[in-house]
């Protein structure tokens, strides 16, 4: 009798066992986050680094910079103080975009430097001057038909460690900071009439 008992205890444990996983299994996914697939992953440009881009833009006062994938705002901090440009963060992480609007804030450069939260695949960055990217070759083939579309002659377009594919840079520098990072300045060339 006992080994009955306990065979079908196995099979009840079994059964519910089976009854929780199914349950488990075929709850409803969420719906996809409309900020859910990132081109690339968080990873901040060195200080050296975020000179040097800067410099290669050769910025003036009073253009517009759009940094894609603006992580911690640290290249809008430096655009802003240093070149007085007008710097604007597309970033794709929440919590990313609330550490870099506070430390654009505490800075003391909110007049000049904002992130907002999107997909920069979505975005429209026709008033940008200047475009400065920290993603890998892949992404940046998916970023330049925008690239493109979006940019005036005379724009310039700043790359951290990977080429655009199918662009010749206007120039290549690279500079070192424990590791060697890789620079490329693009310039969109005016319209062929």
């Amino acid at each position: 009798m006992q080994s009955v008992n306990r065979a079908t205890n196995y099979f009840l444990f079994a059964a519910v066992s089976a009854a929780l996983c199914g349950f488990a299994f075929a709850q409803p996914r969420p719906q996809d986050h409309p900020f859910e697939k990132k081109l690339a992953p968080y990873v901040a440009s060195p200080v050296r680094v975020v000179d040097l881009m800067l410099e290669m833009a050769k910025i003036k006062p009073g253009e517009t910079l759009y940094d894609l994938g603006s992580g911690d705002g640290r290249i809008l901090i430096k655009a802003a103080e240093r070149y007085r440009a007008n710097a604007v963060g597309i970033e794709i992480s929440p919590g990313l975009v609330l550490a870099a609007q506070d430390q654009i804030r505490k800075a003391g450069v909110s007049d000049h430097a904002r992130v907002v939260q999107g997909d920069v695949l979505q975005t429209d960055f026709s008033s940008a001057n200047v475009i400065t990217l920290y993603m890998d070759r892949e992404s940046n083939a998916k970023l330049r038909p925008l690239l493109e579309k979006y940019l005036k002659p005379g724009s310039r377009v700043i790359s951290h460690n990977a080429e655009i594919p199918g662009w010749k840079p206007t120039k290549v520098e690279k500079t070192e900071d424990r590791q060697v990072h890789t620079v490329y300045l693009y310039e969109i060339p005016a319209a062929k009439q």
